[in-house]
C-alpha cells in the first residue's frame, strides 16, 4: 500500500486526492450503509433513456420530504437526477431482497417480462435430428475374424453401411526371402502360406520348376500328388464348414469334423513325418514312398468319412436357423465374380463350371473321373453346398488314385535334380556326392519364366517364377486364392446387419498366411 500511495503522490495533486478520498466515502456510503439506502422506481422518460430501466432516486430530508440537493465541497453542486443508467443491461442491489436472501438479485427486463409458457393445445415444432454413422473395428483379436483381419466397418445402428478391411498384420516378406534360397530350401515357404492345405501350395511350386526344367514327373507320383491334393481338400474343407457352422451358432459339427481331420494328418504324419508342415511334393516327384499299409487305412477311412457327411447334412443342410443365416446372405452375381477374380467354391457357387483340374489338367486329373460342382443363387447357404458337394468328390478322387496307381519310382531318375535315397548315399560315393552338391548348392534351373496354377481347396493359387539359370530363384510371385476373395468384402458386406458379416467371412473361407504372405 505504502508504493501505491507513493505513486498516487506523484501522478496527483494534494487536491485531487482529496477528491478522490471524499468521492470515496461519499459512494461507500450510500451503497453499503443498508439503514440509510432506500430505493424507489421511477418510469419517466428520461431523455433518450429507456424508459423501463430502474434507477435510484436521492435521499430526501426527513423534515421535508424533498430530495436533498446533491453537492460536495470539492465536487460542488451537481444539477439533474442523481442517476441515470446507460442503455445497457445493469443489475442494482435491492436492500429487502438482500436481507431476505443474502444475495443479489437479477430483475429480468425487455421481453423476459412477457414470457409465456406454450400452449398445450399446440404441438412443439419438429427438432431437427441429424443421423450419424459410427465406426468400429472388427478385429484382429475377434474370434470370428479367421486370423488376423481387422475391417473397419460404418454401422447405423446394426446395419453395415462400408466396410474396409485392413491386412497386413501376417506380412513376412515371403517372396523376397525365397529369392535368397535354393530351390529346395524355398519349398517349405509354400506350407506357411495356406497352412490349412499346404501340400496344395507345394503342388503348384514344383509344377513350376518342373517346367522350367522341361522334365516329367514318374507317373506313381503323379497318383500320390493328386492323392494328396484332394486329402488337403478334405482337411480344408472340414476347417471352412465347421468353422462357419460354429460362428453361426452350431457347435456339434466342429467336434465332428475336427475328429476326421485329425485322422487326416495322421495321414499326412505317415507319409511325410510332418502333420501340417510337410515339404513332401518337392520338384522332380515326392520325398518319399507311400509307408506300408498306408493304402489300406485310407481306403478304410474313406469308407467311414462319408457317414459322417451324412449326419453333419442331416444336422445342418435343412437345419432352420442355418438356412436363415445363410440363404439371401452375401449374394454375388457371377459378372462381379469374375470382375472381382474369385475362383474355386466362391466362383463355382455363382453358377460358373470354371475348375482347373478339369479346363487344365495336372499331374493325374486327365486320368480321373469327377463332377464339378455348381451353386446357382451365389449366396453363403451355396458355398456352403458346394464345399460339403466337393468333399464327397474328393472321397471319389482319392478311391480313383487308389486303384490306379501303378507300382514304380516316386522322382525323375536325375541325380542333378532329384538327390539319391539316404540308404545309397552311406554306401555309394558317387551319391554321396550328389546328396551334398544337392543340399549345399542346389540344382541349377535354365533361364526362362513360367505360371503355374493349380485348383487349391479355397480356388486358383498360382505361382509365376523367373529364373536366370542359378541355383536361385530370380523372382517369385505368388498369386493367391483369398487375396481376391476378401476384396469381396467391400461390396458384400453393406446393407448387411453385423451379424450377417461373421457368416459372409467364413463361407469366403480366408486364411491370412497367403493373403499377407
Amino acid at each position: 500500500m505504502e508504493g501505491f500511495r507513493r505513486l498516487a503522490h506523484h501522478l496527483f495533486t494534494p487536491k485531487e486526492i482529496t477528491r478522490f478520498v471524499a468521492m470515496k466515502n461519499r459512494l461507500s456510503q450510500r451503497f453499503f450503509d443498508m439503514e440509510k439506502l432506500k430505493t424507489t422506481f421511477d418510469t419517466t422518460f428520461l431523455g433518450k433513456g429507456n424508459p423501463k430501466l430502474r434507477f435510484f432516486s436521492a435521499d430526501k430530508n426527513k423534515t421535508t420530504g424533498e430530495p436533498e440537493p446533491q453537492c460536495d465541497e470539492d465536487f460542488g453542486y451537481i444539477p439533474g437526477p442523481p442517476y441515470e443508467p446507460r442503455d445497457t443491461h445493469y443489475w442494482y442491489p435491492d436492500p429487502e431482497h438482500l436481507k431476505e436472501y443474502a444475495s443479489v438479485v437479477m430483475y429480468p427486463t425487455g421481453d423476459q417480462c412477457h414470457q409465456r409458457p406454450p400452449a398445450t393445445g399446440k404441438k412443439p415444432p419438429p427438432v431437427d435430428r441429424t443421423f450419424r454413422t459410427k465406426f468400429i473395428n472388427f478385429g484382429p483379436a475377434h474370434p470370428a475374424a479367421h486370423g488376423v483381419l481387422r475391417m473397419i466397418l460404418e454401422l447405423d445402428n446394426e446395419t453395415v453401411m462400408s466396410a474396409d478391411p485392413h491386412i497386413g498384420l501376417l506380412h513376412r516378406g515371403t517372396e523376397k526371402l525365397i529369392e535368397y534360397k535354393t530351390y529346395l530350401q524355398a519349398l517349405p515357404y509354400f506350407d506357411r502360406l495356406d497352412y490349412v492345405s499346404c501340400m496344395a501350395n507345394e503342388q503348384a511350386y514344383a509344377l513350376g520348376v518342373e517346367k522350367l526344367l522341361n522334365i516329367e514327373v514318374p507317373r506313381r507320383a503323379r497318383f500320390i500328388r493328386t492323392m494328396f491334393a484332394e486329402i488337403m481338400r478334405l482337411t480344408n474343407h472340414t476347417m471352412a464348414i465347421s468353422s462357419s457352422i460354429l460362428d453361426c451358432g452350431g457347435i456339434t459339427p466342429l467336434f465332428w469334423l475336427f475328429e476326421e481331420r485329425e485322422k487326416l494328418y495322421e495321414f499326412s504324419e505317415r507319409a511325410s513325418g510332418a502333420r501340417l508342415h510337410a515339404a513332401y511334393i518337392r520338384p522332380g516327384g515326392v520325398a518319399s514312398d507311400l509307408p506300408l499299409g498306408f493304402c489300406e487305412d485310407l481306403y478304410h477311412f474313406i469308407s467311414q468319412f462319408k457317414d459322417r457327411l451324412d449326419e453333419v447334412e442331416d444336422l445342418a443342410t435343412e437345419n432352420r436357423i442355418w438356412r436363415m443365416r445363410n440363404i439371401g446372405i452375401g449374394c454375388i452375381s457371377a459378372h462381379d465374380a469374375l470382375n472381382y477374380g474369385c475362383t474355386g467354391p466362391v466362383l463355382r457357387a455363382c453358377g460358373i463350371k470354371w475348375d482347373l483340374r478339369k479346363q487344365q489338367p495336372y499331374d493325374a486329373y486327365d486320368e480321373i473321373d469327377f463332377n464339378v460342382v455348381v451353386g446357382t443363387n451365389g449366396d453363403c447357404y451355396d458355398r456352403y453346398l458346394v464345399r460339403m458337394r466337393e468333399m464327397r468328390e474328393s472321397l471319389d478322387i482319392i478311391l480313383q488314385c487308389l486303384e490306379l496307381m501303378p507300382p514304380g519310382e516316386i522322382k525323375v531318375d536325375d541325380r542333378k535334380i532329384t538327390p539319391p535315397q539316404r540308404r545309397n548315399m552311406k554306401t555309394g560315393m558317387e551319391d554321396l556326392i550328389h546328396h551334398f552338391k544337392h543340399f549345399s548348392q542346389g540344382i541349377f534351373v535354365p533361364p526362362g519364366q513360367t505360371y503355374t496354377a493349380v485348383e487349391s481347396p479355397k480356388g486358383e493359387f498360382g505361382v509365376y517364377l523367373v529364373s536366370d539359370g542359378s541355383t536361385r530363384p530370380y523372382r517369385c510371385k505368388i498369386r493367391p486364392a483369398s487375396y481376391a476373395h476378401l476384396a469381396l468384402m467391400a461390396k458384400l458386406a453393406p446393407n448387411h446387419l453385423l451379424a450377417d458379416v461373421v457368416a459372409i467371412i467364413g463361407s469366403l473361407d480366408i486364411v491370412f498366411g497367403e493373403i499377407d504372405r
